[in-house]
């Protein structure tokens, strides 16, 4: 049910589901470009056409009622980004002990909506000591196309930055345009 509604929601809404995504376990995708707030509806509708219920990390100043009751229920969790070593901490320990079940997070390495260099690396802190996989998921506005890259999870070394730097790389060389052009440097 939740998946035949999201597809119709992507189609009404103009956006074509690219790829697959892998199948359910811990895994981790890395979404960018992140522009906009409407890039979080895009993807949880994708996600849940693909029969995958995300959880996705965002600000805690955004879960004032009643907006907090349906980020919730969609999968948003409350970060506290005044302190990055304890939302780390949090994140891996929700991998790790939701109830016994795979937990899969949807991560935007910029983290922020406007245009950054250097990507953030706690993804990759998250994905080594939770043992998940990461994946490179995009959103195209520019081809209206939401998806997840072909060629499985991307292998992480022991160096955050490199790897980083890497994805970057590879993010740049899709050509990708955010809702707000000027909220997003790959490369």
């Amino acid at each position: 049910m939740a998946g035949g509604f999201s597809r119709f929601m992507l189609k009404i809404l103009g956006w074509k589901p690219a790829g697959e995504m892998a199948p359910d376990g811990r895994n981790i995708y890395l979404l960018a470009p992140h522009t906009s707030i409407w890039d979080f509806a895009i993807g949880f509708f994708y996600s849940r056409s693909q029969g995958h219920p995300l959880k996705v990390m965002i600000k805690k100043e955004a879960f004032f009622f009643p907006v907090g009751l349906l980020l919730k229920a969609m999968g948003g969790f409350p970060i506290d980004r005044s302190n990055s070593r304890s939302t780390l901490v949090s994140v891996i320990h929700a991998m790790e002990s939701d109830k016994g079940r795979p937990i899969e997070l949807a991560i935007c390495p910029e983290g922020t909506r406007k245009a950054v260099k250097k990507w953030k690396t706690g993804y990759h802190t998250i994905a080594r000591a939770a043992g998940a996989k990461v994946f490179i998921a995009y959103i195209d506005y520019d081809t209206k196309t939401v998806g997840v890259r072909p060629g499985g999870p991307v292998e992480l070394t022991d160096d955050a930055r490199a790897d980083t730097d890497r994805i970057q790389a590879i993010y740049a060389s899709m050509n990708l345009r955010g809702m707000h052009r000027d909220g997003y440097t790959a490369g």
